[in-house]
């Protein structure tokens, strides 16, 4: 997909909800989930044993965790939207989060962002709250919704 470039911090507050941007595709393989696996120190059977999870796994086989997907966001984000303006931007945190589908290894996803709200704060910055909703291929219903709050400064 394209990236989504603004020049100023204006022409980003004026899309106040609408949809920005999307991200390319991702495959999620096993060797990711294990990294994060070995990352976080969650090594939950249903993650890392692919002969248990695609035995004994109501999915039917290992699924990446949850966590693993909600990081992806700042990857896909970077990769979709940007403002010429903005020198630094951070995470700020999340306001509400939902893992609403399993995603299973071989599944690829991408993020869809749409601009939630757009605050000027003193010191030539802003803080945007951006719904940040994550597909999964082929499927109806999204692997995690989140409300991503992000300070953007120039």
């Amino acid at each position: 997909m394209p990236l989504s470039t603004f020049p100023r911090f204006e022409d980003l507050q004026a899309r106040v909800g609408q949809e920005i941007a999307t991200s390319d595709w991702l495959a999620i393989e096993q060797s990711r989930i294990q990294q994060f696996a070995d990352a976080t120190g969650d090594h939950q059977w249903i993650h890392v044993d692919v002969e248990r999870a695609n035995r004994e796994s109501p999915f039917g086989a290992p699924v990446a965790h949850g966590y693993l997907t909600l990081s992806l966001l700042a990857s896909f984000s970077q990769q979709s939207i940007r403002c010429e303006e903005v020198r630094m931007a951070v995470n700020y945190g999340l306001n509400r989060v939902r893992f609403m589908s399993p995603v299973t290894v071989g599944s690829r996803l991408r993020a869809r962002f749409a601009l939630q709200s757009f605050e000027p704060l003193p010191g030539n910055a802003a803080q945007l709250v951006w719904v940040a909703t994550v597909d999964i291929e082929g499927h109806d219903k999204p692997a995690c919704v989140a409300e991503m709050v992000t300070r953007w400064y120039r």
